[in-house]
């Protein structure tokens, strides 16, 4: 278990070029360039009008939890829409990994970006991140499971089996991929790695859920929204895993802005999330996949409460020196 909290710190210290200091003020767990006056939790915008941004080309940047080409289509739509709401050029960069969507942000080579349950944190505290919404079924309701998967046959058949066996996570930065499943194995079950199983890392949730389904992993922690959307792209079946444990309901992607984007474009950027009419579009065709219907609006302070609790429990801190 300390070899894997290890990784998670590295990964949350992001050896980046922090700049200079901001002057002493209120920020929490927020990095020294960032405050928090307001108590929010997330970075206030600058009040020195020479420190916002106002770029001529907006890159946009989903959560690396599947294949990026997929998901440049299925953003086409939204994307075309946000150029004409901020008159803006604006472009997909496919990131390949959690740290490396967080460091372009850091750096401002980053300016709107989903950003999955897990690296959320992470996101507004080294990178200055401000989530505004998440993707929501019809009703309002929005979330997502973290199960640990097996496939039919493999010997294992409750959370205990996994005793002695190997446990695929994603990467330490993913909340089902890695950080729920090792809080409640301890916590519930006095499992953690090296000691009562062996961990290995697949890099993202379809390689966890293929690795399982093609019986190259015996047990896997994922997130069921991807699996539903795997299954309804026909890229498994549904009878190639079985599922041995399902967690309480988590927050999905937390979709925002750098904090120190113009206030009035960060609003029009707003706008477009809220005003998106999803019906014939790219983001309907496959976000409906996994119920998705709409953008509503939410609050990193109350949403992300348990996920922090979470990192609290596996001992993860959010310093970015």
């Amino acid at each position: 278990m300390k070899k894997l909290l290890t990784t998670v710190a590295a990964i949350a210290t992001l050896a980046l070029t922090a700049g200079a200091a901001s002057a002493e003020c209120e920020r929490g767990d927020l990095d020294a360039r960032y405050c928090d006056t307001n108590g929010d939790l997330i970075a206030d915008t600058p009040t020195d009008e020479s420190k916002l941004l106002d770029p001529d080309t907006l890159i946009f940047a989903y959560t690396p939890v599947e294949d990026p080409a997929v998901y440049k289509e299925a953003w086409s739509d939204f994307l075309a829409y946000l150029e004409e709401k901020t008159g803006k050029k604006v472009i997909f960069f496919p990131v390949q990994s959690n740290a490396a969507q967080i460091e372009a942000m850091r750096s401002g080579r980053l300016h709107i970006a989903g950003f999955n349950t897990g690296s959320n944190p992470l996101a507004v505290n080294c990178a200055g991140f401000s989530p505004f919404t998440i993707m929501a079924k019809a009703d309002g309701s929005f979330g997502y499971e973290m199960e640990i998967l097996t496939y039919p046959g493999s010997g294992i058949e409750k959370v205990e089996d996994i005793r002695g066996q190997q446990l695929a996570f994603t990467s330490p930065t993913s909340n089902s991929g890695f950080k729920a499943p090792s809080a409640i194995l301890k916590a519930d079950f006095d499992m953690i790695p090296d000691r009562d199983f062996e961990a290995v890392f697949s890099g993202k949730h379809d390689n966890s859920i293929l690795g399982v389904a093609n019986q190259d992993y015996k047990a896997a922690s994922i997130a069921n929204s991807v699996r539903d959307r795997m299954i309804k792209r026909g890229v498994i079946t549904e009878d190639q895993t079985v599922s041995i444990y399902k967690s309480q309901t988590f927050p999905t992607t937390g979709f925002g802005t750098v904090y120190n984007l113009k206030p009035e474009l960060r609003a029009a950027i707003k706008d477009a999330f809220f005003s998106f009419e999803w019906a014939g579009t790219s983001l309907e065709e496959e976000f409906s996949k996994s119920g998705e219907s709409q953008f509503i609006e939410m609050t990193y302070q109350d949403f992300w409460s348990v996920i922090r609790k979470i990192d609290s429990a596996n001992g993860v801190s959010y310093s970015c020196q």
